[in-house]
């Protein structure tokens, strides 16, 4: 039999509907996202705050499966055919650029003692919460505009680079046996993303008939491919977060040129209706609220809500001068400043390791939380009322 703490799992499911139910009510232009009210649920029914629910094996498997989800439409996201070209271009430039900006800062810091490790929180200020945004921007109309494909193309560097990052460099000790296995990984997914094409078109008639029969085999061939990947990735000890992303694009390349709103209907369902709440709340269950209350674990959290926006703001105000107004940049500064997944997956590796203190952890999580509370306001805030021109070399976009 396996040990089901059943009390924590209602605590969460409850706080998942909760997290629901507050970012409906709210009217749109003050509700948070949904995943900041998860996360502070979390806390709030944690063991440190009510002590209504803990993290154990049952729960932690579910937070995976739902990270593992997450990723996925990250990774669906991203339309190459729309992204391609000079927005995929500036987005890798920009986020080389953080970087270097992110492991320099981090490299002071760690001079100057306040950190351990500048190449575990440099890979974290480095990062955009691009999967996070997704349904952020897609509720307010932003993902079809010619802003949204740049903020897209940006945003999926932001987090596909960092996973890698994690891949080959945070989460091994043998980066080239890494990088081989990821070469091969990679192979194997380009395979399966063309057989997967084929197929789709063949018999996407049929796919799309059961997805009003009992059998819903289009949604239940996503998610073998999802747990597929995520399973693949982690015994060939790559990170899940890459297999993840890799089905969400597998997945996107198959379908591609097709209507297929209520496949991912379908699928938006099982994994934002319940999936990937667990990974948020189970963050915050698990987030160490007594590191944060020391005055330096404070300090920290200004100080990295600060640098989340010097390190990925920087880029996007002096890459895209001549092709956005300024409040655009500026909108796209602090959305690509809004971290949160990566964060917390790093922050654990460095803890685990030894690379990063309690206190450091506890400022960068909590700074992360923060940024996906305020940049998206900033930035929505900033795009009210904008007006597009075309912009040469966007293909597929829209004026909004």
């Amino acid at each position: 039999m396996i040990d089901v703490d059943t009390g924590s799992f209602f605590a969460i499911t409850l706080a998942a509907a909760l997290a629901a139910v507050t970012v409906t009510v709210l009217p749109r232009k003050v509700a948070p996202p949904v995943v900041v009210i998860e996360l502070l649920l979390g806390i709030l029914i944690g063991p440190q705050v009510l002590d209504l629910a803990h993290s154990d094996g049952f729960v932690d498997f579910f937070s995976n499966l739902g990270l593992g989800m997450l990723f996925f439409f990250a990774g669906y996201e991203i339309d190459f055919e729309r992204i391609r070209g000079r927005p995929l271009a500036l987005g890798a430039v920009g986020w080389l650029v953080s970087l270097a900006l992110a492991y320099g800062i981090g490299g002071v810091l760690a001079a100057a003692g306040v950190i351990l490790s500048l190449v575990y929180t440099g890979s974290a200020l480095a990062t955009t919460a691009i999967g996070t945004l997704i349904p952020i921007l897609r509720d307010n109309r932003e993902l079809d505009t010619r802003f949204g494909t740049y903020l897209l193309a940006a945003g999926s560097v932001g987090e596909f680079g960092p996973i890698l990052l994690i891949t080959l460099v945070l989460s091994t000790t043998h980066p080239v046996h890494e990088a081989a296995i990821l070469v091969a990984f990679i192979a194997l997914a380009i395979l399966l993303a063309l057989a997967s094409m084929r197929l789709a078109w063949r018999g996407f008639p049929a796919l799309e008939r059961t997805l009003e029969s009992s059998s819903q085999l289009a949604i239940r061939i996503a998610v073998l491919l999802v747990f597929g990947l995520l399973f693949l990735a982690g015994e060939l000890g790559l990170d899940i977060l890459l297999g993840g992303f890799v089905a969400g694009m597998i997945t996107r390349a198959a379908f591609r040129g097709r209507e297929v709103t209520v496949f991912e209907s379908k699928l938006t369902a099982v994994g934002f209706g319940f999936l990937v709440p667990f990974f948020f709340i189970d963050s915050g269950i698990e987030f160490d609220l007594d590191a944060l209350g020391s005055a330096s674990a404070q300090l920290k959290l200004l100080l990295f809500f600060g640098l989340f926006l010097v390190v990925r703001g920087v880029p996007a105000m002096l890459l895209y001068r001549r092709l956005l107004a300024l409040r655009d940049r500026t909108a796209l500064a602090f959305f690509c400043a809004t971290e949160l997944p990566l964060v917390v997956a790093i922050t654990t590796i460095a803890t685990e390791t030894g690379h990063m203190r309690t206190s450091t952890a506890a400022g960068l999580v909590g700074a992360a939380m923060l940024s996906t509370l305020v940049y998206p306001f900033v930035g929505l805030g900033l795009r009210r009322g904008a007006v597009e021109g075309p912009v040469s070399g966007v293909p597929g976009t829209t004026s909004g």
